[in-house]
């Protein structure tokens, strides 16, 4: 039985405007995977307007520090684009039996993991009345083919009990459409809470959300984005969308033995979240993976937003092809490969 017009138009909206190669990739080279060819994941990205969605976002997927994101808006998609993610805004516009107009807002990504793995994120928009279409006239397509559904709770809100019925009314929808999804629910801005004070307070909170979570399963983090909790969040996330982990923990196995290294860790190369790793050994550090992304994020970040370098003896220009040019104060300069991207 053919698909009716409707159905073909659903599952396109379900999947988001189409990818285009990066650039220098032509379509069916062998460093890019056709849409149609690539395994999507719909991931859902959802929360109260003002807990910080936008913003650790912009920090996991498009190389924004954490300063830099109390100046977010529409330049989060420029930066989206300049980073080959493929990113637009849908505005849906709906009118109801009595001729009344809604709008709410959906913000898609399409981030491309290990070749053909691409997640595909909704960033749904946490105003009251977009909430609500969500719930309604949009329930079905919001919420159905989800893999992941990602809720964001501000630690500090003075609405919390909305929050809960929000969360809610999330799960009764991804259990009609979703039974299969994964659930993860971070609690995001801890750094506004005592020090002291976070331990109690997020166990508090996470009780409550298993428990409001059953009969389905969630995942817990507390996270800001002033330290490294982020990435472990995230990485746990994109950890249980990556097909076939097994195989490659067990090639990371195969090939710390022959290194005979105490541990391999395996990134992605784009937002530098921990995919897999293997350790013969125990570590001390049960935050080094997140802290080794941060910090090479960073670096990352220096390289492109500080290329020209000087001082009384000798300049250093690191270009796009990264390649450091040194001159000094005789005029002779020397060229030597250095890799920052």
């Amino acid at each position: 039985m053919e698909e009716s017009d409707s159905e073909k138009k659903m599952e396109k909206e379900n999947l988001g405007p189409r990818m285009d190669p990066p650039i220098g990739e032509p379509e069916g080279s062998l460093g890019w995977v056709l849409p149609n060819t690539a395994m999507k994941k719909k991931v859902l990205l959802m929360g109260k307007s003002g807990s910080g969605k936008t913003s650790m976002r912009s920090i996991i997927f498009a190389n924004y520090i954490a300063r830099d994101t109390r100046r977010l808006g529409a330049t989060i998609l420029d930066r989206l684009h300049s980073l080959q993610i493929n990113s637009s805004l849908s505005t849906y516009s709906l009118v109801d039996s009595v001729g009344n107009t809604k709008t709410f807002d959906v913000e898609h990504s399409h981030v491309r993991f290990l070749g053909n793995l691409v997640l595909n994120l909704w960033d749904c928009g946490g105003q009251d009345t977009f909430m609500e279409n969500y719930f309604t006239s949009q329930r079905d397509n919001i919420f159905r083919n989800v893999e992941v559904l990602i809720y964001v709770f501000d630690v500090e809100s003075r609405e919390l009990e909305k929050d809960m019925h929000y969360y809610q009314s999330c799960l009764e929808a991804i259990l009609q459409n979703s039974p299969d999804a994964k659930i993860f629910c971070l609690v995001h801005k801890m750094d506004l809470v005592q020090e002291d004070q976070r331990d109690l307070i997020f166990k508090e909170r996470e009780e409550d959300l298993r428990r409001l979570s059953r009969p389905l399963e969630c995942s817990c983090f507390r996270t800001s984005i002033w330290d490294e909790t982020l990435y472990k969040a995230w990485s746990s996330i994109v950890y249980q969308l990556i097909p076939n982990v097994q195989q490659l923990e067990m090639n990371l196995r195969n090939f710390a033995e022959i290194i005979e290294a105490d541990e391999v860790l395996l990134f992605e190369r784009a937002t530098f979240l921990v995919i897999s790793h293997y350790q013969c050994k125990e570590q001390r550090d049960a935050h080094r993976f997140e802290k080794i992304s941060n910090i090479i994020k960073q670096f990352k970040l220096s390289c492109s937003i500080v290329p020209y370098i000087k001082n009384k003896s000798w300049a250093s220009l690191v270009t796009q092809a990264t390649k450091p040019i040194l001159h000094n104060k005789r005029g002779h300069h020397n060229e030597k490969p250095m890799h920052c991207n």
